[in-house]
């Protein structure tokens, strides 16, 4: 190369390095709209008077800003689910590190999606507001220079399941405040319908001999759901931003939090196929849902028997022992576990939690080790942040074992975390229910589930080689699931069961994450437009981190 153009090529060559990752601008306007998902017009909350919400398609390191309007009469926040907000919690939309937007007025939310890829969706994170809709798909692709394990699918297509109730949001919140369950779901849902219209539209439609990927979630309240395709197989290829081992399945079950990417090919007769998606574990109803797939070109109807889905706990066990992460695919960073094995570090803390329900003063509360959360006018990071958190909550409310007593306190429960530490959680189960548990601001290995009860002997049946790091993880009835993880997330981080009246009525509590170095270097200052309300109001602004 000439010395004329290596000095044009540099600049050109550092501009590329140099520049900022792309921005992806939404606005959004939160609104009240009726609909019919079961027959039975009823409230629900519409983002630009879509019901699911509109998708958010971006990719490994964009900033997405989303221009929240609030038009409902109550306060309101979106929270993102899986999405890490490295560095900055301030951005995670939950009632533990944001004020809510006010009935009439409008937050934006800006944050970047940080070497992250794969499938996830966004939530309503107030009240009972998840029972009414504003949720929607998120998907981060990875960026053109880092290859993916299997080639570009001629479409790709976001599938949101979940059970649906008929009834309003706010008498499903009222019942839950007077002491009572929400019951049982009335039905389920494939992205805001419970079967094909009357015109028997299709849903998606795919082209014979080409090879689709739908991404999967179960944006549900309660309920495990197992979702299926009338004829065809599902190649399982990422879970929750990980790329995995490529096992071909019947179907999938899918626990209430979760997202699974498959590649689905068009290789059966042409004509219309159910896609199928029907409720799990749950012995006294059984609810299904379901969608039309079009192959192009076809006119020959759907066959009118549906495909029957498993049976059985054990069934569904062994399908998760045999997710298997991907360990020779690149993701959003080459090699995601780096220089070092997640088996190969020392466990510096073990957090063992069990859940359990009761009732305080007549009125029905579920726990985690003995503490029903409740949530504190003031965001526990603001007060954090402020120098406050002693008026707001006490991190020894909660222990890191179940306690011997089976009697429920409660509180606003807060686990302080070492940063950088290398942690076990091991969720215990000793219902006979299953249960759904997520982390924000993590990925997690999940190494190991089993019935019973955990012991340390637990850890001898431990994957540590290939474990799939995921966000959010199912606890079978009357077992044991354990998770590791390195906290180097400094933030509030919500630790939560994704079983909505669970967590409404206490199952969930924050991982607080400092710094020592109140350091830039490690987390973001409080955002020029956070929102301030309970003590730290009108207090004057702490300084920076620099």
């Amino acid at each position: 190369m000439s010395r004329i153009a290596l000095l044009v090529l540099l600049p050109l060559l550092y501009l590329s390095v140099e520049a900022e990752n792309p921005y992806r601008y939404f606005n959004w306007n939160i609104t009240y709209g009726t609909i019919s998902p079961l027959g039975v017009p009823q409230k629900a909350i519409l983002i630009n008077n879509e019901f699911p919400g509109p998708n958010i398609n971006s990719t490994t390191n964009d900033n997405i800003v989303v221009n929240v309007f609030n038009n409902l009469d109550q306060p309101f926040l979106l929270s993102w689910n899986g999405i890490q907000q490295r560095k900055n919690s301030w951005q995670d939309g939950m009632p533990g590190t944001n004020c809510p937007i006010p009935p009439g007025q409008n937050f934006t939310y800006h944050f970047q999606v940080k070497d992250q890829i794969g499938s996830y969706f966004y939530f309503p994170s107030m009240y009972m507001h998840k029972a009414a809709g504003a949720f929607g798909g998120l998907r981060i692709n990875s960026r053109l220079y880092i290859p993916v394990p299997f080639d570009d699918p001629a479409d790709d297509y976001t599938v949101l399941i979940g059970d649906w109730y008929a009834s309003d949001h706010n008498t499903l919140r009222r019942r839950l405040d007077s002491g009572r369950s929400i019951g049982q779901p009335d039905g389920v849902l494939i992205n805001g319908m419970n079967k094909p219209n009357k015109a028997n539209k299709p849903l998606f439609n795919m082209e014979p001999g080409k090879t689709y990927r739908y991404r999967i979630c179960n944006v549900g309240l309660k309920t495990s759901l197992n979702f299926r395709i009338q004829g065809h197989t599902l190649k399982l290829v990422e879970i929750e931003g990980s790329h995995t081992v490529q096992n071909i399945y019947e179907s999938l079950d899918v626990h209430v939090g979760q997202c699974y990417s498959v590649l689905v090919t068009a290789n059966k007769v042409p004509r219309d196929y159910y896609i199928v998606a029907s409720t799990r574990f749950t012995n006294k109803y059984t609810h299904t849902a379901t969608a039309l797939i079009h192959y192009t070109g076809s006119k020959k109807p759907a066959p009118l028997m549906l495909p029957p889905a498993p049976t059985g706990v054990a069934w569904s066990l062994n399908q998760f022992r045999s997710f298997r992460w991907n360990l020779t695919a690149s993701a959003a960073r080459p090699n995601p576990q780096g220089s070092f094995h997640y088996g190969q570090i020392n466990i510096t803390r073990t957090i063992k939690l069990s859940n359990s329900v009761g009732f305080v003063k007549s009125k029905l509360r579920y726990a985690m080790n003995g503490v029903s959360y409740v949530r504190p006018s003031t965001p526990l990071k603001l007060a954090e942040y402020y120098g406050v958190a002693a008026r707001v909550f006490d991190t020894k409310a909660i222990a890191d074992m179940p306690p011997a007593s089976p009697q429920i306190k409660l509180a606003p429960a807060v686990v302080k975390g070492n940063f950088r530490d290398f942690i076990e959680i091991v969720f215990e189960n000793r219902e006979k229910s299953i249960q759904s548990w997520h982390l924000d601001g993590y990925s997690f290995f999940a190494v190991g589930m089993s019935g019973g009860q955990w012991t340390p002997a637990s850890r001898k049946v431990y994957n540590l080689l290939d474990a799939v790091s995921k966000h959010t993880i199912q606890v079978y009835p009357n077992s044991w699931t354990a998770v590791l993880l390195t906290i180097d997330n400094a933030g509030m981080w919500s630790l939560r069961s994704e079983l909505w009246e669970r967590q409404y009525l206490g199952q969930q509590l924050y991982l607080s994450v400092v710094s020592p170095a109140r350091s830039l270097r490690d987390e973001y200052n409080m955002p020029d437009n956070a929102r301030l309300c309970g003590i730290v109001k009108r207090m004057p602004k702490p300084a920076p981190y620099t």
